[in-house]
């Protein structure tokens, strides 16, 4: 037998039990699987959690006696240390009243008390109607049975008419099937602006 034969059958020998050899180091050398279930929260998360009481974007949503409903968002609740009242952040809650029309309430946070079907938005409270008014206010008071809600302190607000400032504000519906009305008090003051009037 010539040199390159011997070599071509030594080679038939050696390359598979190289290969054999290579892919049991493969196996044996393997980093092992992480079996264990990863938890998809942050330790902060957790230990926020653990500490006190929460609930993460709550929601509740409901229908007046005149028939508006109502939608009331957070993104966390939690006890409150008066008794049948729940704190949250993040406040965002919504009145669809039956003629179509919307009003969206938003706040940095508040307080709910279920029991007497009330509300109280506070911090950068913003009041956005479907016909372009903004409004804002430090602290808004609602009754979430009977559409109605009122600011105690002054506001500010921007509209289809121009710009304005009030005393004090209500949010309203004269009778049970009337539509809901916004009513401005104490002291209100108008910068009329007739650009925005004829749009």
């Amino acid at each position: 037998m010539d040199r390159y034969s011997r070599i071509i059958a030594l080679l038939k020998v050696v390359l598979p039990l190289a290969a054999v050899a290579l892919l049991s180091t493969l196996f044996l050398i393997s980093r092992q699987v992480e079996t264990r279930p990863v938890i998809p929260f942050a330790q902060v998360d957790i230990d926020d959690r653990l500490r006190g009481q929460q609930v993460t974007a709550p929601f509740f949503t409901g229908t007046t006696e005149a028939g508006h409903e109502i939608t009331i968002a957070a993104a966390k609740a939690f006890p409150s240390s008066d008794l049948g009242t729940a704190s949250a952040t993040d406040l965002e809650a919504e009145i669809r009243t039956t003629e179509g029309r919307s009003i969206l309430l938003l706040s940095d946070s508040g307080a709910l008390q279920p029991d007497t079907n009330s509300a109280t938005l506070t911090g950068n409270v913003r009041i956005l109607t479907t016909d372009g008014t903004r409004i804002e206010t430090e602290t808004l008071e609602a009754e979430l049975s009977g559409s109605e809600a009122r600011s105690p302190g002054s506001i500010t607000a921007t509209g289809p008419i121009g710009d304005f400032t009030a005393g004090s504000m209500r949010i309203f519906t004269k009778s049970k099937n009337a539509p809901v009305h916004i009513e401005f008090t104490n002291g209100v003051k108008l910068v009329y602006d007739p650009a925005k009037a004829e749009r």
